[in-house]
């Protein structure tokens, strides 16, 4: 069943911006509970996280696919899984729902609704890290979909909940997210300096995992010329 796509751009509105609040809303909380403990804060952030990521594409997967990330539309978009015509309306909708699960989180924190983040997250350390994030990510999700398609949600969370603690960056690997972290001041704040570099290294990653899978997956190549 295909869903009109003012439908599916809701359901990745609200998948982004449940995403997002988790992250926030986690950090937030887990910073407080942790008593210092950077370790712990960032486990505190880090589980959550990947759980959600489960239930958001288990309700919403049939719906617009959950994406919940431009780097896997544009993927989409190149592979054809997703019409040239319809990756503006997804970016657009996961950045501006990615925005508004920060919002979210701050109120129900009871923080100041409009933020912006110092922390610095720069160098080429982290912008390796983010590509190879979201290389992973894509790779992750190709595969799976090709193999076993009903492991999605548990593979994605599963890869993400790990990839928090074995990139430097923490990975982000998603740039709606990157876009809305910029825009908190609390433990998942990335400053808004920072961003474009992420967004950059994010979508070379995608991009990078597109071209190999195309290739790795591909299990009746061509036969040469007698």
């Amino acid at each position: 069943m295909t869903f009109p796509l003012v439908k599916r751009m809701t359901a990745e509105a609200l998948g982004t911006g449940f995403l997002v609040a988790t992250v926030v809303g986690s950090g937030i909380m887990a910073d407080k509970l942790a008593g210092g403990n950077t370790a712990l804060a960032l486990l505190g952030n880090t589980l959550p996280t990947g759980a959600i990521l489960i239930v958001l594409i288990l309700t919403l997967a049939p719906i617009s696919g959950a994406h919940f990330n431009p780097a896997v539309s544009l993927v989409e978009s190149f592979m054809g899984g997703l019409p040239w015509r319809e990756l503006a309306p997804y970016v657009t909708a996961q950045i501006a729902g990615g925005c508004l699960g920060t919002l979210t989180a701050h109120g129900m924190f009871d923080l100041a609704l409009i933020q912006a983040s110092a922390t610095a997250r720069t160098g080429v350390a982290q912008w390796f890290a983010e590509f190879v994030a979201t290389f992973g990510l894509l790779m992750t999700i190709h595969a799976v979909v090709k193999f076993r398609i009903g492991a999605i949600p548990f593979a994605v969370g599963l890869y993400i909940t790990a990839a928090y603690w074995f990139t430097s960056s923490t990975s982000f690997a998603n740039p709606a997210v990157t876009i809305a972290r910029g825009l908190t001041a609390t433990f998942a704040g990335i400053a808004p300096a920072s961003v474009p570099a992420f967004i950059l290294a994010q979508l070379l990653g995608g991009l990078t995992a597109m071209a190999l899978t195309k290739w790795l997956l591909d299990s009746n190549p061509r036969s040469p010329s007698p």
